[in-house]
């Protein structure tokens, strides 16, 4: 199925908005140490900026990782989210940063900060790159977000459709052409 790009934030941009939320999060946590969890694959590059970031202002921090799906290579939600790989460290009495490409229905992000309060973590707060909020069906709203998008398909800077374009420096659209006697509905995360 032929596909199309359009930009839609560039790198700079990026770049610039990653650093506003460094000083929020650095902020926040002052004289604080704290777990932050990764959620692969899709917010690998957001992470590594901003926890490189968040170093270099001075905060005290220690990096896991976690890994859940909801859809697979399909653009299509199962509406159901599995853990495939859990964090190693022990969250009990820890402060944790929890760090996602995308957040629009609300299930995964949700199930995820659950999770990890079931593991013991004091705190839970959750940081996002993408925030769809014409997408949501719970209410759930994370507490530091770099860019509110309409609901459009997104792909670039960690995200990706069936494992490509993960790599683009910015963030565009995705277009794909379609049989018109198939509906395609968006990803649900």
């Amino acid at each position: 199925m032929p596909e199309t790009l359009t930009p839609l934030i560039p790198e700079l941009e990026i770049r610039w908005r990653t650093s506003q939320m460094t000083h929020r999060i650095v902020r926040d946590y002052k004289d604080q140490a704290v777990i932050v969890v990764i959620v692969l694959k899709g917010a690998f590059i957001f992470a590594a900026d901003l926890t490189r970031r968040l170093a270099e202002q001075g905060l005290r921090l220690r990096l896991d990782f976690l890994r859940a799906a909801s859809y697979g290579d399909s653009d299509l939600s199962s509406g159901k989210v599995s853990l495939q790989l859990d964090v190693s460290l022990p969250l009990v009495n820890q402060k944790v940063l929890l760090i996602d490409d995308i957040i629009d229905t609300g299930l995964t992000l949700s199930f995820l900060a659950q999770h990890l309060k079931r593991k013991g973590a004091t705190e839970v707060k959750t940081c996002v790159l993408l925030d769809k909020p014409a997408r949501r069906l719970i209410d759930f709203k994370p507490d530091y977000i770099g860019f509110s998008i309409p609901d459009v398909f997104v792909v670039g800077y960690g995200l990706d459709f069936a494992e490509e374009h993960r790599c683009l420096s910015g963030l565009a659209i995705l277009h794909k052409e379609q049989n018109p006697c198939h509906q395609s509905q968006s990803m649900s995360k």
